[in-house]
């Protein structure tokens, strides 16, 4: 009797065990995921999700933190009926840990509302601001853009090239003097010729753009850097049978018979790098201003298509890169 009685109480003891721990469990249970994580908000280019291209990547970044258990986050696209600096502000009063601006052209908004919130963090991607809250992030594009210029240079036939990008505003002159530099380091004889469409948003004017450059001055290579106005450019090109160089992320399947190489700016990494920092560093950022290149992995090309390198090409091709990545050669840049 004694040995069952011990037997029960061991087994009433285990149970009552049980239940605290299951009930600790449930308790636990009950904190939302979501209560833990930061809050960011993006405010998108006025072209949005689809362009291909920048607001694509930047929006795949902030998916890989969410999926990561790291952040919840909202978008917003600019349009007719909601501005930049409206959707800054929304986000600013909705005190989100951490708002997100894409480029340069809505980068005055930004700053309109970083200065009348001045406890609130903002991030401001291909811009420079002196604002005390908000931090920085650029990319070397000069450096991609270097590399894809000396595709270009090896792959023309007529030493006639093009660059052809969106709105005319300091970041894309980066990509635009890199490129030219880079081609005539592969090609001295080689010519650039440029066209801004100023927009972003307008593939037909793309298209027009570019038959232009092909038809009226040769060109047979042409690097679009130019948001969804450039998706209409990569058609045409391809339809002309001349050959492209695709910007941002890789554009390949978008102009199969033309594009020759993307130039990518590996956004969607740094910023889901840069959200890490800034949830680490107790939602700051260590840096004011954070830069990536080709040493940092910030830019690069992808794989080459419809062209093939000699070895010497090649060889060329390494050396220069190795150049740029090591601060051997400098990009000059018009300030």
């Amino acid at each position: 009797m004694k040995t069952q009685g011990k037997i029960k109480f061991r087994f009433t003891m285990m149970m009552v065990l049980v239940v605290l721990v299951l009930g600790a469990c449930s308790a636990t249970d009950k904190v939302s995921p979501a209560d833990q994580r930061t809050n960011v908000g993006i405010v998108l280019t006025d072209v949005g999700l689809g362009d291909h291209s920048f607001s694509d990547a930047s929006f795949e970044g902030l998916v890989q933190a969410r999926n990561e258990n790291s952040i919840v986050f909202d978008y917003k696209e600019p349009g007719k009926d909601l501005t930049s600096e409206a959707a800054f502000e929304q986000f600013a009063k909705d005190k989100v840990d951490l708002i997100i601006g894409l480029s340069d052209t809505i980068k005055a908004d930004l700053e309109k509302v970083a200065q009348k919130y001045p406890d609130q963090r903002f991030l401001i991607i291909d811009g420079h601001s002196d604002l005390p809250n908000v931090t920085s992030m650029s990319f070397k594009a000069e450096e991609g853009s270097y590399l894809a210029g000396i595709i270009a240079g090896f792959a023309t036939n007529e030493d006639h090239v093009g660059f052809l990008g969106g709105m005319d505003i300091p970041v894309l002159h980066d990509f635009q003097q890199g490129f030219e530099q880079g081609v005539k380091a592969a090609n001295p004889d080689a010519t650039v010729h440029v066209v801004y469409a100023g927009d972003f948003g307008n593939p037909d004017l793309g298209g027009k753009l570019a038959a232009q450059m092909i038809q009226e001055q040769r060109v047979d290579v042409i690097y679009v850097a130019a948001g969804l106005t450039g998706i209409g450019s990569l058609s045409e090109i391809q339809r002309l049978g001349k050959y492209a160089i695709g910007v941002d992320q890789d554009q390949f399947f978008l102009a199969e018979k033309a594009v020759l190489t993307s130039m990518l700016k590996n956004v969607d990494v740094s910023l889901h790098n840069a959200i890490n920092t800034f949830i680490q560093n107790q939602h700051s950022f260590p840096e004011k201003e954070m830069f990536y290149g080709l040493a940092e992995n910030g830019v690069g090309l992808t794989a080459l298509h419809n062209i093939t390198l000699t070895d010497e090409q090649q060889q060329t091709f390494e050396d220069l890169k190795a150049q740029i990545a090591s601060g051997k050669t400098k990009i000059t840049l018009d300030q």
